[in-house]
């Protein structure tokens, strides 16, 4: 088995993967998440996090979901 050492992206619908930079891969990621909240609202979106994560990383993500996502769509698994 190979180890993936870069981000690969593709270029549309069907089209192969390419390796880029972590700079092009995160933007377009961004693109894509941006896209989906202004397209179906921030309801479209949901984000799980872990219990057994920190109390930062929690936080991170909930205050990620909240104000950039704009969703309250955010669970974190606190009632295992």
């Amino acid at each position: 088995m190979q180890r993936i050492t870069v981000p690969y992206v593709r270029d549309g619908r069907g089209a192969p993967l390419r390796p880029t930079s972590w700079d092009e891969a995160l933007g377009k990621a961004a693109a894509g998440l941006r896209a989906v909240r202004d397209t179906h609202g921030g309801q479209a979106f949901g984000l799980f996090s872990c219990s057994k994560s920190t109390n930062e990383m929690n936080f991170a993500a909930q205050k990620f979901a909240r104000v950039v996502m704009r969703s309250n769509n955010i669970d974190s698994c606190n009632r295992t």
